[in-house]
């Protein structure tokens, strides 16, 4: 896809990791690819996504910011697309 690739680390409430990896999985569109991936440590999941530019990330961490039971995010943007 190119453009602008970035992680976005995420902290859930307990047990909820699973449901919520599945719901930013629905977040993928023609602008965004998204994959996640559930991890043990600070951060529950690790959400990589590859947008055209820069307004494409900012609304997917935006949406996923409004899921239910998403207590915290940090994006981290790759120095290369």
């Amino acid at each position: 896809m190119g453009g602008v690739k970035a992680y976005v680390l995420v902290t859930t409430s307990i047990g909820l990791e699973y449901d919520i990896a599945e719901e930013i999985m629905k977040l993928e569109d023609e602008n965004v690819k998204v994959s996640v991936d559930v991890v043990f440590g600070e951060y529950d999941l690790v959400v990589t996504a590859e947008g055209k530019d820069l307004k494409d990330i900012d609304k997917l961490v935006t949406n996923i910011r409004r899921i239910s039971g998403v207590t915290k995010t940090v994006t981290l943007i790759s120095s290369r697309g």
